[in-house]
Protein backbone atom coordinates (compact mmCIF):
# COMPACT_ATOMS: atom_id res chain seq x y z
CA UNK A 1 0.00 0.00 0.00
CA UNK A 2 2.83 2.41 0.90
CA UNK A 3 5.37 1.17 -1.62
CA UNK A 4 4.74 4.08 -3.99
CA UNK A 5 5.37 6.65 -1.26
CA UNK A 6 9.02 5.80 -0.66
CA UNK A 7 10.45 7.66 -3.67
CA UNK A 8 8.58 10.94 -3.00
CA UNK A 9 9.46 10.67 0.69
CA UNK A 10 13.16 10.16 -0.06
CA UNK A 11 13.09 13.09 -2.49
CA UNK A 12 11.48 15.30 0.15
CA UNK A 13 14.10 14.34 2.74
CA UNK A 14 16.89 15.05 0.25
CA UNK A 15 15.51 18.49 -0.62
CA UNK A 16 15.14 19.40 3.05
CA UNK A 17 18.70 18.25 3.69
CA UNK A 18 20.04 20.47 0.91
CA UNK A 19 18.04 23.43 2.24
CA UNK A 20 19.40 22.85 5.72
CA UNK A 21 22.96 23.14 4.36
CA UNK A 22 22.21 26.35 2.44
CA UNK A 23 24.15 29.27 4.02
CA UNK A 24 21.27 31.60 3.12
CA UNK A 25 19.20 29.93 5.83
CA UNK A 26 21.81 30.39 8.54
CA UNK A 27 19.74 33.11 10.28
CA UNK A 28 16.49 31.11 10.20
CA UNK A 29 14.98 31.00 13.68
CA UNK A 30 11.99 29.38 15.34
CA UNK A 31 11.95 31.68 18.36
CA UNK A 32 10.90 35.33 18.47
CA UNK A 33 13.73 37.88 18.11
CA UNK A 34 15.59 39.07 21.17
CA UNK A 35 14.19 42.37 22.45
CA UNK A 36 15.58 45.08 24.73
CA UNK A 37 12.53 46.08 26.78
CA UNK A 38 10.55 44.77 29.73
CA UNK A 39 7.65 44.05 27.36
CA UNK A 40 9.87 42.03 25.03
CA UNK A 41 10.98 39.72 27.86
CA UNK A 42 7.38 39.13 28.95
CA UNK A 43 6.09 38.52 25.41
CA UNK A 44 8.99 36.23 24.51
CA UNK A 45 8.56 34.09 27.63
CA UNK A 46 4.82 33.81 27.02
CA UNK A 47 5.40 32.87 23.38
CA UNK A 48 7.86 30.14 24.37
CA UNK A 49 5.47 28.67 26.95
CA UNK A 50 2.49 28.58 24.58
CA UNK A 51 4.64 27.26 21.72
CA UNK A 52 5.84 24.42 23.99
CA UNK A 53 2.24 23.54 24.91
CA UNK A 54 1.13 23.59 21.28
CA UNK A 55 4.10 21.45 20.25
CA UNK A 56 3.37 18.82 22.90
CA UNK A 57 -0.32 18.74 21.96
CA UNK A 58 0.53 18.49 18.27
CA UNK A 59 2.97 15.61 18.81
CA UNK A 60 0.45 13.70 20.93
CA UNK A 61 -2.50 14.24 18.57
CA UNK A 62 -0.63 13.45 15.37
CA UNK A 63 1.12 10.54 17.09
CA UNK A 64 -2.25 8.96 17.91
CA UNK A 65 -3.51 9.65 14.37
CA UNK A 66 -0.49 8.07 12.65
CA UNK A 67 -0.55 5.12 15.07
CA UNK A 68 -4.21 4.50 14.25
CA UNK A 69 -3.57 4.81 10.50
CA UNK A 70 -0.78 2.23 10.50
CA UNK A 71 -2.07 -0.09 13.22
CA UNK A 72 -5.68 -0.36 12.10
CA UNK A 73 -5.44 -0.18 8.34
CA UNK A 74 -7.58 -2.36 6.11
CA UNK A 75 -4.65 -4.31 4.68
CA UNK A 76 -4.03 -5.67 8.19
CA UNK A 77 -7.57 -6.91 8.46
CA UNK A 78 -8.96 -4.13 10.63
CA UNK A 79 -12.73 -3.68 10.57
CA UNK A 80 -14.71 -0.54 11.30
CA UNK A 81 -16.29 -0.29 14.75
CA UNK A 82 -20.06 -0.62 14.99
CA UNK A 83 -20.65 1.93 17.80
CA UNK A 84 -21.69 5.55 17.17
CA UNK A 85 -20.03 7.35 20.09
CA UNK A 86 -18.21 7.01 23.40
CA UNK A 87 -19.35 9.37 26.16
CA UNK A 88 -16.17 8.99 28.22
CA UNK A 89 -13.91 9.76 25.27
CA UNK A 90 -16.01 12.78 24.29
CA UNK A 91 -15.81 14.20 27.82
CA UNK A 92 -12.05 13.70 27.91
CA UNK A 93 -11.34 15.34 24.55
CA UNK A 94 -13.58 18.27 25.49
CA UNK A 95 -12.45 18.92 29.07
CA UNK A 96 -8.69 18.64 28.45
CA UNK A 97 -8.58 21.22 25.59
CA UNK A 98 -10.77 23.60 27.61
CA UNK A 99 -8.39 23.38 30.58
CA UNK A 100 -5.39 23.93 28.31
CA UNK A 101 -7.03 26.98 26.72
CA UNK A 102 -7.85 28.45 30.13
CA UNK A 103 -4.26 27.87 31.26
CA UNK A 104 -3.01 29.78 28.20
CA UNK A 105 -5.68 32.49 28.32
CA UNK A 106 -4.94 33.72 31.86
CA UNK A 107 -1.28 34.77 31.31
CA UNK A 108 -2.17 36.01 27.80
CA UNK A 109 -4.86 38.30 29.20
CA UNK A 110 -2.44 39.60 31.85
CA UNK A 111 0.14 40.32 29.13
CA UNK A 112 -2.39 42.21 26.98
CA UNK A 113 -3.42 44.35 29.94
CA UNK A 114 0.23 45.10 30.72
CA UNK A 115 0.98 46.01 27.09
CA UNK A 116 -1.91 48.49 27.05
CA UNK A 117 -1.13 49.96 30.49
CA UNK A 118 0.66 53.21 29.67
CA UNK A 119 -0.12 54.86 33.03
CA UNK A 120 2.58 56.24 35.33
CA UNK A 121 5.07 57.14 32.58
CA UNK A 122 8.43 58.69 33.38
CA UNK A 123 8.21 60.75 30.19
CA UNK A 124 5.81 61.30 27.29
CA UNK A 125 6.64 61.81 23.62
CA UNK A 126 4.10 62.78 20.98
CA UNK A 127 4.94 61.19 17.61
CA UNK A 128 3.23 62.41 14.43
CA UNK A 129 3.55 60.71 11.06
CA UNK A 130 3.74 62.68 7.81
CA UNK A 131 4.35 61.82 4.19
CA UNK A 132 7.20 60.95 4.67
CA UNK A 133 8.84 61.80 7.96
CA UNK A 134 8.22 61.72 11.70
CA UNK A 135 7.71 64.58 14.13
CA UNK A 136 8.76 64.18 17.78
CA UNK A 137 7.54 66.41 20.62
CA UNK A 138 8.90 65.79 24.11
CA UNK A 139 6.00 67.01 26.24
CA UNK A 140 8.03 67.04 29.47
CA UNK A 141 10.92 69.27 28.41
CA UNK A 142 10.01 71.11 25.22
CA UNK A 143 12.29 69.30 22.75
CA UNK A 144 10.76 69.27 19.27
CA UNK A 145 12.14 68.16 15.87
CA UNK A 146 11.38 66.36 12.61
CA UNK A 147 13.24 63.18 11.62
CA UNK A 148 13.78 62.56 7.91
CA UNK A 149 15.66 59.82 6.11
CA UNK A 150 19.38 60.58 6.21
CA UNK A 151 20.94 62.43 3.29
CA UNK A 152 23.37 59.62 2.43
CA UNK A 153 20.49 57.18 1.79
CA UNK A 154 18.71 59.84 -0.25
CA UNK A 155 21.84 60.51 -2.30
CA UNK A 156 22.30 56.81 -3.06
CA UNK A 157 18.63 56.58 -4.07
CA UNK A 158 19.01 59.44 -6.55
CA UNK A 159 21.73 57.52 -8.40
CA UNK A 160 19.18 54.94 -9.58
CA UNK A 161 20.54 51.75 -11.13
CA UNK A 162 24.14 52.91 -10.76
CA UNK A 163 23.82 53.10 -6.99
CA UNK A 164 25.71 50.72 -4.72
CA UNK A 165 23.51 50.34 -1.65
CA UNK A 166 26.28 48.38 0.09
CA UNK A 167 28.13 51.67 0.53
CA UNK A 168 25.68 52.52 3.32
CA UNK A 169 25.47 50.08 6.23
CA UNK A 170 21.99 51.33 7.16
CA UNK A 171 20.63 52.23 3.74
CA UNK A 172 17.00 53.45 4.06
CA UNK A 173 17.18 52.71 7.82
CA UNK A 174 18.92 55.83 9.11
CA UNK A 175 17.63 59.29 9.94
CA UNK A 176 19.08 62.78 10.16
CA UNK A 177 17.84 63.02 13.78
CA UNK A 178 17.20 60.27 16.31
CA UNK A 179 14.55 59.87 18.96
CA UNK A 180 16.58 59.74 22.19
CA UNK A 181 15.34 58.27 25.49
CA UNK A 182 16.96 57.29 28.80
CA UNK A 183 17.46 53.66 29.78
CA UNK A 184 15.26 52.01 32.43
CA UNK A 185 12.56 54.69 32.16
CA UNK A 186 8.95 54.14 31.12
CA UNK A 187 8.39 56.07 27.90
CA UNK A 188 4.83 56.71 26.79
CA UNK A 189 4.24 57.37 23.08
CA UNK A 190 1.23 59.38 21.96
CA UNK A 191 0.90 58.47 18.31
CA UNK A 192 -1.04 60.25 15.56
CA UNK A 193 -0.72 61.32 11.92
CA UNK A 194 -1.25 64.51 9.94
CA UNK A 195 -2.27 63.15 6.53
CA UNK A 196 -2.74 59.40 6.00
CA UNK A 197 -2.41 56.30 8.18
CA UNK A 198 1.16 55.42 9.13
CA UNK A 199 2.51 52.86 11.64
CA UNK A 200 5.38 53.32 14.11
CA UNK A 201 7.32 50.08 14.45
CA UNK A 202 10.63 49.24 16.12
CA UNK A 203 11.04 45.42 16.30
CA UNK A 204 13.61 45.30 19.12
CA UNK A 205 11.41 47.48 21.32
CA UNK A 206 8.44 45.15 20.66
CA UNK A 207 6.08 48.04 19.90
CA UNK A 208 4.03 48.72 16.79
CA UNK A 209 0.85 50.73 16.39
CA UNK A 210 -1.00 52.69 13.72
CA UNK A 211 -0.71 56.47 13.52
CA UNK A 212 -4.19 57.63 12.48
CA UNK A 213 -5.15 61.21 11.51
CA UNK A 214 -7.44 62.81 14.09
CA UNK A 215 -6.88 60.04 16.62
CA UNK A 216 -4.37 59.51 19.43
CA UNK A 217 -3.01 56.00 19.98
CA UNK A 218 -0.98 55.14 23.06
CA UNK A 219 1.85 52.69 23.63
CA UNK A 220 4.85 52.45 25.88
CA UNK A 221 8.22 50.81 26.35
CA UNK A 222 10.98 50.64 28.94
CA UNK A 223 14.37 49.90 27.43
CA UNK A 224 16.62 47.77 29.60
CA UNK A 225 19.86 48.34 27.70
CA UNK A 226 21.49 51.19 25.83
CA UNK A 227 22.04 51.20 22.09
CA UNK A 228 20.62 52.22 18.74
CA UNK A 229 17.48 50.44 17.53
CA UNK A 230 15.98 50.84 14.08
CA UNK A 231 12.48 50.52 12.71
CA UNK A 232 10.28 51.91 9.98
CA UNK A 233 6.77 52.82 8.96
CA UNK A 234 4.79 49.58 8.72
CA UNK A 235 1.70 50.90 6.95
CA UNK A 236 1.69 51.54 3.19
CA UNK A 237 1.32 55.32 3.14
CA UNK A 238 2.20 56.35 -0.42
CA UNK A 239 5.12 56.31 -2.81
CA UNK A 240 7.54 57.45 -0.11
CA UNK A 241 6.53 54.74 2.36
CA UNK A 242 9.93 53.05 2.20
CA UNK A 243 11.72 56.31 2.98
CA UNK A 244 10.54 57.10 6.53
CA UNK A 245 12.73 55.05 8.89
CA UNK A 246 12.73 55.25 12.68
CA UNK A 247 15.88 55.36 14.82
CA UNK A 248 15.68 55.22 18.62
CA UNK A 249 18.82 55.76 20.69
CA UNK A 250 18.75 54.67 24.33
CA UNK A 251 21.22 56.47 26.60
CA UNK A 252 22.19 56.57 30.22
CA UNK A 253 20.29 59.24 32.17
CA UNK A 254 23.30 61.61 32.38
CA UNK A 255 23.90 61.41 28.61
CA UNK A 256 20.20 61.94 27.96
CA UNK A 257 20.14 65.06 30.14
CA UNK A 258 23.11 66.42 28.20
CA UNK A 259 21.34 65.70 24.90
CA UNK A 260 18.21 67.54 26.10
CA UNK A 261 20.35 70.53 27.03
CA UNK A 262 21.97 70.49 23.57
CA UNK A 263 18.52 70.52 21.98
CA UNK A 264 17.57 73.60 23.98
CA UNK A 265 15.06 71.79 26.13
CA UNK A 266 14.52 71.91 29.85
CA UNK A 267 16.04 69.04 31.80
CA UNK A 268 13.17 67.86 33.97
CA UNK A 269 13.55 65.60 36.97
CA UNK A 270 12.32 62.23 35.76
CA UNK A 271 9.89 60.78 38.28
CA UNK A 272 6.94 58.45 37.84
CA UNK A 273 3.66 60.30 37.95
CA UNK A 274 0.07 59.44 37.18
CA UNK A 275 -1.14 61.43 34.19
CA UNK A 276 -4.42 60.49 32.55
CA UNK A 277 -4.50 60.08 28.77
CA UNK A 278 -7.52 62.40 28.51
CA UNK A 279 -5.70 65.25 30.26
CA UNK A 280 -2.59 64.79 28.13
CA UNK A 281 -4.51 64.72 24.87
CA UNK A 282 -6.53 67.77 25.91
CA UNK A 283 -3.30 69.67 26.46
CA UNK A 284 -1.92 68.90 22.98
Amino acid sequence: MFKGLWKPLCAFVAVMGVMALNPALAAWELDMPQGVTTLSDMIRDLHREIMLICTIVGVLVFGVIFYAIFKFRRSKGAKAADFSHNTTAEIIWTVIPVLILIYMAVPSAKAILEIENSSNPDMTIKVTGYQWKWEYEYLDNGVHFFANMDEKSAAIGRLGKSADVMEHEHYLRDTDKRMVVPVNKKVRILLTADDVIHAWWVPELYIKKDAIPGFINEMWFEATSTGVFRGQCAELCGRGHGFMPIVVEVMEQEDYDAWVAEQGGEVAEVASKEVSADNTVAAL
